[in-house]
């Protein structure tokens, strides 16, 4: 099985998150759906975020669709929950450091409080940035005192697509020896804001339905972009 899978100009895992963190400890990892490669078709800056080195993951499998329909074959699907979760547990494991960026300072305390219960092995730092869609330069740099401060070996990142997948690629050449997570939604799951999916849900490929249920209002947003995926999708 081939490490990557090149699919709709895209370099994508196709091996397992744990699997691949055994040779890959630092940089980013970013996941790719088809609401992200729509978005990117209009956002020169998430095209090129998605694009750079480091882990791109399937998030889903709905990307990988016609990946599948042309050769018979899966790109390893790799969800935004499930890396989340691998990486818990590979910290958990090391006694390391994470640091929990994004969201507001509500959902980032009950993110603490689950940490202190369930993951007592891990030390974490939270900070909930300004909620626009871009930092400043201040804003940036006392983000960047926070973390090197801290020292994490994982920043999880929660700022909803695009906006954390370009400020990873913006500002991860000001860190060393971390590893940088999008992960947006996650954080509102794990803080229990949102409830969590059934696991069934995933097990049956259908986690975009579930999504839709606990949120229609991203049927109508996501929609346009999810049809540009589609269009190119049939005809490449």
């Amino acid at each position: 099985m081939s490490k990557y899978i090149e699919y709709l100009g895209y370099q994508v895992l196709n091996i397992d998150y744990t699997q691949a963190r055994k040779s890959f400890s630092e940089g980013s990892v970013l996941t790719i759906s088809p609401n992200s490669y729509g978005i990117a078709t209009k956002n020169a800056d998430l095209s090129r975020a998605l694009k750079r080195d480091g882990l791109l993951v399937l998030d889903g499998v709905y990307f990988g669709l016609g990946y599948f329909l042309r050769n018979l074959k899966t790109i390893r699907k790799n969800q935004g929950p499930d890396i989340f979760y691998q990486e818990l547990e590979i910290q958990k494991y090391r006694k390391g450091k994470v640091f929990f960026l994004g969201a507001s300072n509500k959902t980032l305390g009950l993110i603490s409080k689950r940490m202190i219960k369930d993951y007592p092995e891990i030390e974490f730092e939270t900070f909930s940035p300004p909620f626009k869609d871009e930092l400043t330069d201040s804003e940036n740099k006392q983000i960047e005192e926070r973390i090197k401060a801290f020292a994490p070996d994982v920043v999880f990142i929660g700022m909803t697509c695009p906006k954390q997948e370009i400020w990873v690629n913006t500002n991860i050449g000001k860190y060393e020896g971390m590893l940088f997570m999008a992960i947006g939604g996650v954080f509102d799951w794990f803080a229990g804001t949102r409830k969590e999916l059934h696991p069934l849900w995933w097990k049956l490929r259908l986690g975009w339905v579930g999504r839709i249920i606990q949120r229609p209002e991203i049927l109508s947003r996501n929609l346009p972009y999810i049809w540009i995926y589609l269009q190119h999708m049939l005809r490449k």
